[in-house]
């Protein structure tokens, strides 16, 4: 591993990291063993303080524990970094991988996500959509939350598909618990990502900001089920903005979880009403 991707790694587990503080430490690359340079002076107070930390990071010890726990460090520079991904808005520095790292050289994905209370609607459409789906290869990335998520990656399984689930927080933090075992499940037969390290508790704001790594690996987003404020719109609005497809199932009107999904369809998503008319827009 070249002296840049180790150092990569180590202003990502330093307290002070942040995309922009990363973004300008990796910049100030000569800053990096020359602190009292003009060039460290100029910089921003987090990237100065993270300049600072990271050398204390202890880079070959963490790399070795990772080893141990089958834990993949897939890097921005990497040539296994998928390219979908590099294209997004502040793509991760770094994915943390646990599972089939080869599920990320399929560029057929579809990213599926709705509603943590997901109705019997919700799982039946999904059971309807999803088989000439797998049926084509098309690889199934959610978020591993409860509801339409988690129904998403089991039904992929059963299928016998393959799925990819992006986690806020690190591995040793899952969350929902009630999705611990299909997770472990995942990150041994399928795979399941996070941008943080393992130990990293997972926080509020983190979970809107793993939607654009969701959205960022696939061609398309399909939402099932999702009210007018949720995590799921923000997901369609990250694909939006990459130049992705957005697809979106119809629901009752007379529920407000479907307000969302009815949102997008008068935005221009297109409703779906059979896999093909996904298949169709993925030219599959």
């Amino acid at each position: 591993m070249d002296g840049l991707k180790k150092k990569l790694i180590q202003l990502v587990h330093s307290k002070n990291a942040s995309w922009k503080a990363i973004y300008t430490a990796l910049k100030a690359s000569t800053a990096l063993t020359e602190p009292e340079t003009a060039l460290y002076s100029s910089i921003n107070p987090r990237a100065q303080q993270l300049i600072r930390d990271h050398q204390f990071i202890p880079i070959d010890k963490l790399l070795n524990d990772y080893a141990s726990k089958n834990i993949h460090l897939i890097t921005f520079f990497d040539d296994n970094y998928p390219i979908e991904l590099k294209t997004i808005y502040q793509p991760p520095w770094i994915l943390f991988a646990k599972g089939d790292i080869s599920l990320l050289r399929n560029t057929k994905n579809l990213a599926v996500v709705g509603s943590r209370n997901a109705s019997s609607y919700g799982i039946k459409a999904i059971d309807y959509l999803f088989p000439s789906l797998i049926e084509k290869n098309v690889q199934i990335v959610s978020g591993l939350a409860k509801g339409i998520d988690a129904h998403a990656h089991k039904a992929a399984i059963k299928l016998g598909g393959k799925t990819i689930g992006v986690i806020a927080g690190g591995f040793n933090n899952l969350y929902p618990k009630e999705n611990m075992k299909l997770a472990e499940y995942m990150m041994e037969k399928h795979l399941v990502l996070s941008e943080y390290p393992p130990a990293t508790m997972p926080a509020k704001w983190q979970f809107p900001m793993r939607n654009r790594i969701i959205s960022g690996l696939s061609q398309g987003t399909l939402v099932i089920e999702a009210k007018k404020k949720s995590g799921s719109l923000i997901t369609a609005d990250f694909a939006l903005n990459e130049g992705r497809d957005v697809f979106a199932v119809p629901g009752s009107i007379l529920t407000p979880d479907s307000d969302g999904v009815h949102y997008l369809i008068q935005q221009g998503a297109k409703l779906i009403k059979s896999s093909e008319d996904i298949l169709e827009e993925l030219g599959m």
